[in-house]
């Protein structure tokens, strides 16, 4: 087994303790870093971005070579780890002898220890895996910012040992809405300040949705799907992203449901659990967001967008539009065109 030993929760020293064990291409931009490998220990990328003096966030798309443990040992800082498997599997203990709690695909663990503990990642040989890791440091704060104070105060109430324990191990229930949340921060295109605050809302939100899986099982007592299979949960995702690539298809419930394979009941469950929507409302969410994207970035008039994200009445359309953004279509198109002149 490889052991990779990491002695620091400052995200440049991190990085660098990663290509001095590792080896690969290290890019950095502003607070963002990622390190590129393809070699006999590991293939695949590392990134990570520091939202501010007490988070950090690390995201995985990796495979290593052989059996491979990284070990952090950070006793000044002593952080709360938030991890989310989005693809394959890996295991946290404390201690490389420690217990072995296994995270599968979508889902969460939070893990917390006395300064002592040494927090330990694991990774089984040839096996493909991508996950998050949000790193809250406990020991360290801006003392002029009252927010971080007051979420660090209620992460160490909620999350850190009490009494004569020495470890905090939560393993959750299974959440797809972290994965969209994922796909949405590898999306960003935007450079510069803009990407390093779409970064930094998207990780508070991961973070968010966390502790929201947690405080849900504890109330709940429950980790699963509701009646709904793992493999089915999959399939859901698979089908929402087939409705945001093609929005305009006609669907209907059947259709999706002899795709999906499944019945019309657990395809309405689904959607609620993923997106907190039924199936119909998240077809036309997805059709007006797709809208509003034509009306900012391309030439095509408004009966031409109505037409692209498949529905067929221009009057409806301007009715959900303003719904969602408070103006009418022809308005936003207007003033996109303004903006660009003005500019």
């Amino acid at each position: 087994m490889k052991v990779i030993n990491l002695n620091t929760n400052h995200l440049e020293a991190t990085f660098n303790q990663f290509k001095a064990n590792l080896g690969g291409r290290l890019d950095v931009s502003q607070k963002a870093y990622a390190l590129e490998l393809d070699n006999d220990i590991a293939k695949g990328e590392i990134k990570g971005v520091s939202v501010n003096e007490n988070i950090s966030f690390l995201e995985y798309n990796i495979t290593f070579e052989q059996d491979t443990v990284i070990t952090r040992n950070t006793p000044t800082t002593n952080p709360i780890y938030f991890l989310y498997c989005a693809e394959g599997q890996m295991s946290h203990g404390f201690g490389v002898e420690g217990k072995q709690r296994a995270l599968n695909q979508f889902q969460t663990g939070i893990f917390a220890s006395d300064p002592h503990k040494t927090s330990c990642f694991f990774f089984r040989k040839g096996q493909a895996v991508k996950f998050s890791n949000i790193s809250f440091d406990t020991k360290s704060s801006d003392a002029n910012d009252g927010s971080i104070n007051l979420l660090q105060k209620q992460l160490l109430k909620t999350f850190m040992p009490k009494g004569d324990k020495e470890i905090f191990a939560y393993i959750g229930s299974y959440n797809l809405k972290i994965a969209e949340k994922i796909q949405q921060l590898e999306a960003i295109q935007q450079k510069g300040v803009v990407r390093q605050l779409l970064t930094n809302g998207i990780v508070h939100m991961i973070l968010a949705l966390e502790i929201e899986q947690h405080n849900q099982d504890t109330k709940n007592g429950v980790s699963n799907f509701g009646s709904l299979t793992r493999s089915e949960m999959d399939t859901i995702n698979e089908l929402s992203n087939f409705i945001q690539n093609y929005p305009e298809i006609k669907y209907t419930l059947a259709y999706l449901s002899k795709k999906g394979g499944m019945s019309p009941a657990k395809l309405q469950e689904g959607f609620k659990l993923l997106h907190n929507r039924t199936v119909s409302d998240y077809i036309r969410n997805t059709r007006v967001e797709t809208a509003e994207n034509l009306l900012k970035t391309t030439d095509l008039n408004i009966s031409e967008i109505v037409y692209t994200v498949g529905l067929t009445s221009r009057s409806y359309f301007s009715k959900i539009f303003k719904e969602k953004y408070n103006c009418s279509p022809k308005y936003y198109q207007e003033n996109q065109y303004s903006v660009a002149v003005t500019a």
